[in-house]
């Protein structure tokens, strides 16, 4: 596209259907590399990606030749559809329906980073749910509980 630049940041969430800890150590890894490479074939540059048992978090440039909605479903359905072929999970693996997305200006981007990058730690103290709720509470996004990801006790 001629003369349209940009430079938007998204930090985005998403969870495992059921949130079932079943993103698993042996494997964890490599779906975060082969997430990072989904988001570069999109056309985006991928910043980080990381998560934990239960969600991922991946922060990435934004192209402008397609929305944040078409990008994540491309990233969750080509991600869960590799998890099924190399049959890391039994049964069907899904993601949650939805996600967070969040934008940050550049230089936040080492933050960001950081904090993704650091999700085991970060997870020792807090739930994906706190986590989650105060994203959506720092961004003052209103919610419906009742629309939000499921959670579970953890």
């Amino acid at each position: 596209m001629a003369n349209t630049y940009s430079q938007i940041t998204i930090h985005a969430v998403f969870a495992v259907k059921g949130r079932e800890n079943i993103i698993t150590k042996d494997w964890r890894d490599n779906l975060h590399e082969y997430i990072s490479g989904i988001i570069t074939n999109k056309g985006s540059k991928s910043l980080a990606v990381g998560g934990w048992k239960d969600h991922v978090h991946i922060l990435f440039g934004l192209p402008v030749t397609i929305s944040i909605s078409d990008f994540m479903s491309a990233v969750k359905a080509s991600s869960s559809g590799w998890i099924n072929e190399q049959k890391f999970v039994k049964g069907k693996f899904e993601w949650q329906a939805g996600y967070g997305a969040f934008s940050f200006a550049r230089s936040q981007r080492d933050i960001v980073i950081k904090y993704i990058m650091n999700q085991e730690e970060h997870h020792k103290t807090r739930t994906f749910k706190e986590e989650y709720l105060k994203m959506l509470n720092d961004f003052e996004i209103e919610y419906d509980e009742k629309y939000v990801f499921e959670f579970y006790e953890e």
